[in-house]
């Protein structure tokens, strides 16, 4: 079992980038592979969660190159192109590939079968097999299909008008997929409007989408017709980052070339009412995306109240804030939040156990935490629970804590950034 031991920072300075956007990573290869003519993508993060996608687009015929510089050029082969694969489909420990996977594949005209590692079998299917069984998908699998593998026998779909309960990207994502293959048109709503990269993307390669207040939807049978995509750096990667160079007295750090779509930027907006100095700088568009270069600075942060409709808008980064509220004045409450509970480990229990192991008084609630900050962490030993986010978070408590910390289980970081110990390493120093 791999192991990082951090010790305490004097300052988080310089000018640095990080990995590509996960999320859209993913979905430059899906509609790459369903588009007609080439695709070629930039910026691609090539960690396992995104390898997994690639592997699995491979295994149903999708030619793929690899050329210098980390650039994909993938040659869509059409909508009803994709073969049926001779071998179960691993998506190593990705939700995304797992969940998004079983919508595109409820459309196609054959069997497979979908299973990931023994933290995947753990998490729960049935948000996006109930829906798509509606749409008449047939899927099995543990559980009663709310745990894989999930066996698919695609084809035969109607268009869904679905309510989700919870705001989901995935739920939301898988449905769209599903919906490329149904006549007609199939529509999402949601509580709270998650995050929209599908959709972006979606209109990007040539489909007819459209988002409404509460929802999305999208029109049957498009042609796609394959693009360049530039991938901007992943907000929930620089999110470690940020808070890094708020906490760490005399720091100041230019993070370039982030993606700041709405509908993921909740973490800039926690972070500045908690007190944060953040500035964008030289926002543009990439690719459908909106992009900035972000200044960050050491700030005396508060505790705050978090919930409601900035929840899903920085679902992943909660991991992060937490330890930016252990080191804030004051009381954060964190509420609505009850999504980390079923993500790679249950993160309301990771962190509350993490950090009150290094002495910060954190109660964990039903649906979040309250954590009472102002507190000096004390160095030591935590466990990541097999799950990056808790990894780095933890690494970034370190930069802060009064002696070294070490952090067990640091293999996993690879799934979404792969030189996050490098990094932290240089701008921590």
């Amino acid at each position: 079992m791999q192991k990082q031991t951090i010790s305490p920072s004097r300052g988080v300075k310089g000018d640095m980038t990080v990995p590509g956007d996960k999320s859209i990573s993913h979905r430059s290869i899906m509609l790459g592979s369903l588009a007609e003519g080439v695709t070629e993508v930039h910026g691609f993060l090539h960690g396992e969660d995104n390898h997994a996608t690639l592997g699995a687009f491979r295994a149903m015929g999708v030619l793929v190159d690899e050329l210098p510089g980390g650039v994909l050029r993938i040659h869509g082969r059409g909508l009803h192109g994709l073969a049926e694969p001779g071998d179960v489909l691993d998506c190593g420990n990705s939700g995304t590939t797992i969940r998004l996977m079983t919508g595109l594949l409820s459309g196609q005209n054959f069997f497979s079968v979908l299973t990931g590692d023994r933290y995947l079998r753990k998490r729960p299917m049935k948000r996006v097999v109930g829906p798509l069984a509606a749409m008449g998908a047939r899927i099995w699998g543990r559980g009663g299909g709310d745990l894989a593998p999930l066996a698919i026998q695609g084809g035969g779909l109607a268009p869904a008008d679905y309510d989700s309960p919870i705001a989901s990207a995935q739920v939301k994502s898988a449905l769209l997929l599903a919906g490329l293959y149904a006549e007609g048109v199939t529509t999402v709503r949601e509580p709270h409007l998650s995050r929209d990269h599908s959709e972006r993307m979606l209109g990007y390669f040539g489909a007819d989408v459209r988002p409404f207040p509460g929802g999305v939807s999208l029109v049957g049978h498009p042609r796609l017709t394959g693009r360049e995509v530039h991938v901007p750096g992943d907000i929930s990667s620089a999110a470690f980052f940020m808070v890094a160079a708020l906490i760490t007295p005399g720091s100041e750090l230019l993070i370039r070339n982030v993606g700041v779509n709405p509908t993921r930027s909740g973490i800039i907006d926690i972070l500045q009412e908690m007190g944060g100095s953040l500035q964008l700088l030289n926002e543009r568009e990439l690719s459908g995306e909106p992009v900035a270069d972000i200044l960050v600075k050491s700030s005396d942060l508060k505790g705050i109240e978090i919930g409601g409709s900035v929840v899903p808008r920085a679902i992943d980064e909660f991991p992060v804030v937490s330890v930016a509220a252990a080191f804030a004045e004051g009381t954060t409450i964190i509420s609505d939040a009850r999504e980390l509970r079923v993500k790679e480990t249950d993160r309301i229990a990771a962190m509350t156990s993490a950090l009150g192991g290094l002495g910060a008084r954190v109660e964990a609630r039903d649906d979040g935490m309250v954590i009472h900050g102002g507190q000096a962490l004390s160095g030591g030993t935590v466990s990541s629970r097999g799950d990056h986010r808790i990894a780095m978070s933890m690494a970034v408590a370190a930069l802060r804590a009064t002696g070294s910390v070490t952090i067990e289980d640091t293999g996993c970081t690879a799934t979404s950034f792969p030189d996050f110990w490098e990094l932290i390493e240089r701008v921590g120093a």
